[in-house]
């Protein structure tokens, strides 16, 4: 096409002066005539009348010339291009396989002289040997293709010794280094060891070879394998990733269980100090300790009430993918950070410092924590060897130490009347029963979790605790703790001493708030804990759930809880706002104690006894016991499960109620109120199970209820 226009550009000035010759004659025709019109000459060119017909047909047929020559010409262009263009066609397609041949050519061309050459410059005889090297690597060209690449990273003086070094014939000094370096094994089948030149050196740092046939890709592979092996940027943490959670607990791995619900391909990152995967915490004080297996302590597999077995574990160590792993993963997943501390935190380049100065950057960030154990000023200036002797009781290590300190110790004595040191007390309790060992339980309130449950309840719990085999001593205040003759000696400030050898310090919990000065995050001077918003937020990128949260009720104000149920839908929640949800946190968390499978109970709401209380109780059955609950539940572990709806179909028990009368030992089951300025703000349901919804329902209305009795019918307590 491009010649034809080139050919028009030609011809067109030829034609432009034709046609103005033509106009010329016409004109001089017109002209001559005098008379004629202007259009009469038009008509001379075609009849060709006398004077000026011959001018007319010769510029006829000078145009008529030039069209037909200028017609053979571009028809000759056309074909002439369309023939050079397939010829260009038919080259290009030819070109690979003509490079392909040359390049094996010159690969069998160039091979040879390259192990002539280490053979004159090792041994000058042998050269006749070299004589079979070209003819034996010939058929297999595509294995030189292949191995190509190869000989252009490795340097060629090292491949050849141990190419020449292999065979049977080679000289002794080049085989004698050889034979350091490499079994003699490969040197059997010298044809294969000619037809992989490449591979030899890449095995050599390997103890023996594979196969004498191997594929060439094979030791290419290991080649990757050894180089990954040896270059630690291959193992390397990743240093960024979307979604960070600090903490191994509860409500880290709920959290990153609600990611990845919401975005299936999302990369979760837990960090954690702690060894192990996230577990859950209740059955360290309740049910591991009433378990029949030896070597529980091992397998952290315990029995629940409802004689159903299980792990404390949520998932598998399967479920979890290897840090190093987390990049590269295609559909994302969840990895753990195990036995690391994250020391310091860049809120503004949003980004953390572990102990080990590695440095990890986020987009979204979730603090969960948790907290430490408590323990008594006393006790830590006791020294050394009282602090031996003392267990802060949290973590799996601690069941661990203590039920091993249970069974090699006489004594054992139990710092707090809360719900850690009751259930510990209970549980102990028991194996006393097996076992000779005291268990001594001492506070400093009057009873039993002295400052939650009401008075009557609170010493009627004491006496379970006493039949459990515990030495129950009240108003208790440590005065100070010594060791004398391996034996702690605790003084009590109104002259009372107990010795004992060992102490369980369960005096409560720390919240967790190591980050919050370099993080510049506000931390809760009333209840501990980082403050957050409605949304547990407490930046815009940083979320805080679990124990280490100080969050704000709508309707009982701003609260800390360090609960089971809590850090479950806290650490959700915080999971389904790090992804866009934007909800605000309206969940009244509950809790659960049990002393042992025959008492327990489930609270919800601000429980104190420093509030009014009312109490409305009924005798208990069989089925109201823990053991009865979770047979019915199948789980031992009461978290929230149940929907806010299912409190609008509860039905009061049609059963007439009894005064609420609080009788001696007639405390079987029942419901206690807590009450300020005449609202409900916490429940107690005591032996009386899988009603919280009703409970959390009746908390949120906040209203003022007349007749309490009637309220308790919801519970359908009564009911046989």
């Amino acid at each position: 096409m491009l010649k034809c226009r080139t050919v028009w550009k030609k011809l067109a000035p030829l034609a432009r002066s034709s046609s103005t010759v033509c106009r010329q004659n016409v004109r001089r025709a017109g002209l001559n005539s005098g008379r004629i019109p202007t259009c009469v000459p038009a008509a001379h060119m075609s009849t060709g009348p006398a004077g000026g017909g011959r001018e007319n047909q010769l510029y006829v047929l000078l145009v008529a010339a030039t069209c037909v020559g200028g017609g053979v010409y571009a028809y000759l262009t056309v074909k002439g291009d369309s023939q050079r263009y397939q010829d260009r066609i038919d080259e290009i397609a030819s070109r690979s396989t003509k490079q392909a041949t040359e390049q094996s050519a010159a690969l069998i061309q160039l091979e040879p002289p390259a192990v002539e050459a280490t053979e004159t410059e090792a041994v000058p005889e042998p050269e006749p040997q070299a004589a079979p090297s070209p003819e034996e690597p010939s058929p297999p060209a595509p294995d030189a293709e292949v191995l190509a690449p190869v000989e252009t990273t490795e340097l060629p003086p090292a491949d050849e010794p141990v190419v020449e070094a292999s065979p049977e014939e080679a000289a002794e000094p080049p085989a004698a280094v050889v034979v350091e370096e490499e079994p003699p094994a490969p040197s059997e089948p010298s044809p294969a060891e000619l037809t992989e030149p490449a591979p030899a050196p890449v095995a050599d740092s390997e103890p023996a070879a594979e196969s004498p046939a191997a594929e060439p890709t094979e030791p290419q592979l290991e080649v990757v394998a050894e180089s990954g092996d040896s270059s630690p940027a291959s193992l390397k943490l990743p240093s960024h990733t979307p979604y960070l959670l600090i903490g191994g607990g509860t409500a880290s791995f709920a959290a990153a269980r609600s990611i990845r619900a919401r975005d299936p391909g999302a990369k979760v990152l837990i960090v954690t100090d702690e060894s192990v995967p996230p577990y859950m915490r209740p059955p360290l004080s309740k049910e591991l300790w009433f378990s029949d297996d030896p070597s529980v302590t091992e397998t952290l597999r315990f029995k629940q009430w409802n004689g159903k077995e299980r792990s404390i574990y949520f998932q598998p160590p399967s479920f979890y993918i290897n840090a190093e792993e987390l990049d590269g993963a295609e559909n994302g997943g969840v990895a753990i950070l195990s036995g690391r501390k994250v020391v310091h935190m860049d809120v503004r380049g949003n980004k953390i410092q572990l102990d080990d100065d590695t440095e990890i950057s986020y987009d979204k960030c979730l603090i969960a924590t948790g907290g430490a154990p408590r323990n008594l000023q006393v006790i830590e200036r006791a020294g050394e060897e009282v602090m031996k002797k003392t267990t802060l009781f949290r973590k799996v290590e601690d069941f661990k130490s203590l039920d091993k300190v249970s069974r090699n110790v006489k004594s054992i004595t139990i710092i707090g009347g809360g719900f850690l040191g009751s259930e510990l007390a209970c549980a102990l309790g028991r194996r006393s029963t097996e076992c000779d060992l005291e268990v001594i339980q001492m506070f400093p309130e009057k009873g039993n979790m002295g400052k939650v449950l009401p008075e009557y309840l609170s010493n009627w719990t004491t006496e379970k605790v006493k039949r459990e085999g515990v030495k129950v001593i009240p108003e208790a205040l440590v005065k100070s703790v010594v060791c004398k003759d391996d034996k702690l000696e605790i003084q009590l400030k109104d002259g009372r001493l107990v010795k004992t050898d060992h102490i369980v310090a369960a005096v409560g919990l720390e919240p967790n708030v190591d980050l919050a000065k370099s993080a510049g995050l506000e931390v809760d001077s009333d209840f501990g804990g980082f403050r957050v918003n409605a949304e547990l937020q407490a930046r815009s990128n940083i979320w805080v759930a679990g124990d280490a949260a100080c969050f704000y009720d709508i309707r009982l104000g701003r609260r800390r809880v360090e609960h089971h149920d809590h850090a479950v839908v806290s650490g959700r929640l915080a999971g389904e706002n790090m992804t866009g949800a934007n909800k605000p946190y309206w969940h009244q968390s509950m809790f659960w104690s049990d002393l042992g499978p025959d008492v327990g109970y489930e609270a919800i709401g601000i429980v104190d006894s420093s509030l009014p209380t009312v109490g409305v109780f009924a005798k208990a059955t069989a089925k109201d016991t823990p053991r009865a609950a979770t047979e019915k539940s199948g789980t031992g572990i009461r978290s929230e499960s149940e929907t806010e709806d299912t409190a609008t179909s509860a039905v009061a028990s049609s059963t007439s109620a009894p005064a609420m009368v609080q009788q001696k030992d007639e405390y079987g089951k029942g419901v206690v109120f807590y009450l300020r300025d005449k609202v409900v703000v916490g429940i107690i349901l005591w032996n009386v199970f899988n009603r919280m919804p009703i409970a959390r329902k009746i908390i949120k209305d906040g209203e003022e209820h007349a007749d309490l009795n009637e309220v308790a019918k919801l519970f359908n307590i009564h009911d046989d």
